[in-house]
């Protein structure tokens, strides 16, 4: 198969390092604006595979000339470019999946374009990164061993391996994502209703081998689909996983009111944003840098099946690889996405349209896939626990 990676920022480059080494790739296009960094990247990996070519993705014409040579397109740009670029696959005929991003409806808009998608037999896949993506094909996974799904409780945390304070915490992706994350309403599902709670609340208790106790609080964005794919489960909620004592320092700054998005203030003469004070001041101050990452997930479902009542659980821990230094989000997220690109690819996903992650990706083939990759993710059931 032929792959077009749009995107050479970390996720495209690590998706592109992937793809070059799967027996079934024979080309790859890594596809940026900033051509040097791709260049750079290619020169390293020195692959025959691999080609550089330079992409204004605000260019229609030339968006669509790049995304034609590939079979299957990764888009790894920013998740504003995600809507524009699955209409472009679609008018193409080649199938695509995105890193996903539920701000500004950006998956709900891409989800919009199944019925076309189906017309020309492409299929395109978005919110394929960690939370959303991993946690949707395990909870996708889980649901379909049962007769009845009744609860998908998901806890996700990118953290440092080596906690540094006052935070304990070091960016994995964009500090404005955090803000948005920690400020906006997180969905829950609770006795059968779909309900929002706020973001940073309820605060629980979790443990991961090597790490202790940690903490668990609710974040927006993490249930992505899910609710609208298992509209009648009777629990649904997303946590995300840091070092204890984490929220209740970022809740202090919500409540101050120095993450809201429009609050200004005039200094100089000059009015500015608080928000963006915050983030330009915490930014380099949080920077991952060389210091070793984690990702830690656990997707609990539980439900009926054959009238007994059942759950599966999916546990990883995964760190920065110390040999090629690539961050665990990165290997977590990119190896996501290019294995389900390969898979529809090579045929182990056939239907056509747009579909979110849980209704389409074999989860047996995708746990086996990212185990050949180092990450490595263990189920365990009741069922399995009544037999030993």
């Amino acid at each position: 198969m032929k792959v077009v990676v749009l995107g050479a920022g970390l996720m495209g480059k690590e998706a592109a390092r992937d793809l070059v080494k799967s027996e079934g790739v024979e080309k790859v296009w890594l596809a940026d604006l900033n051509v040097r960094q791709a260049e750079d990247f290619a020169e390293k990996l020195m692959s025959d595979k691999l080609d550089v070519l330079r992409l204004d993705a605000s260019d229609d014409v030339q968006l669509k000339e790049v995304m034609s040579l590939g079979d299957v397109v990764i888009n790894a740009l920013f998740y504003t470019f995600n809507e524009k670029v699955a209409r472009t696959a679609v008018e193409a005929g080649v199938h695509c999946v995105d890193l996903g991003g539920h701000i500004g409806g950006a998956t709900d808009a891409v989800l919009g374009l199944s019925e076309a998608a189906l017309k020309k037999g492409v299929t395109i896949i978005p919110d394929l990164g960690v939370a959303p993506g991993m946690i949707n094909i395990l909870s996708g996974y889980g649901a379909g061993k049962l007769d009845r799904a009744e609860s998908v409780r998901l806890y996700v945390g990118g953290i440092p391996v080596e906690p540094e304070p006052p935070l304990n915490y070091n960016l994995v992706f964009s500090l404005e994502g955090v803000f948005d994350h920690y400020t906006d309403p997180s969905l829950v599902i609770r006795d059968g209703e779909v309900r929002e709670v706020p973001s940073l609340s309820e605060i629980e208790t979790i443990t991961f081998d090597g790490y202790g106790e940690l903490e668990a609080f609710h974040t927006s964005g993490g249930t992505s689909t899910l609710s609208k794919s298992f509209p009648d489960l009777d629990t649904l909620e997303y946590k995300t996983i840091r070092y204890k004592g984490h929220a209740e320092k970022f809740q202090l700054l919500v409540d101050l009111g120095l993450l809201a998005r429009d609050s200004e203030v005039a200094v100089g003469g000059q009015h500015v944003k608080v928000r963006d004070v915050m983030r330009e001041h915490l930014t380099p101050k949080l920077r991952l840098g060389d210091k070793k990452d984690a990702v830690l997930l656990r997707v609990i479902v539980e439900g009926k099946k054959n009238g007994d009542a059942v759950s599966y659980e999916y546990d990883l821990i995964t760190e920065k690889d110390a040999e090629t230094n690539v961050t665990a989000m990165a290997r977590a997220t990119a190896n996501t996405i290019s294995v389900v690109a390969q898979m529809i690819g090579n045929g182990t996903i056939s239907e056509r349209g747009v579909h979110p992650p849980e209704l389409i990706v074999p989860g047996d083939t995708y746990i086996r896939e990212m185990k050949k990759r180092g990450v490595e993710i263990i189920e365990t059931s009741s069922e399995t626990a009544a037999t030993v």
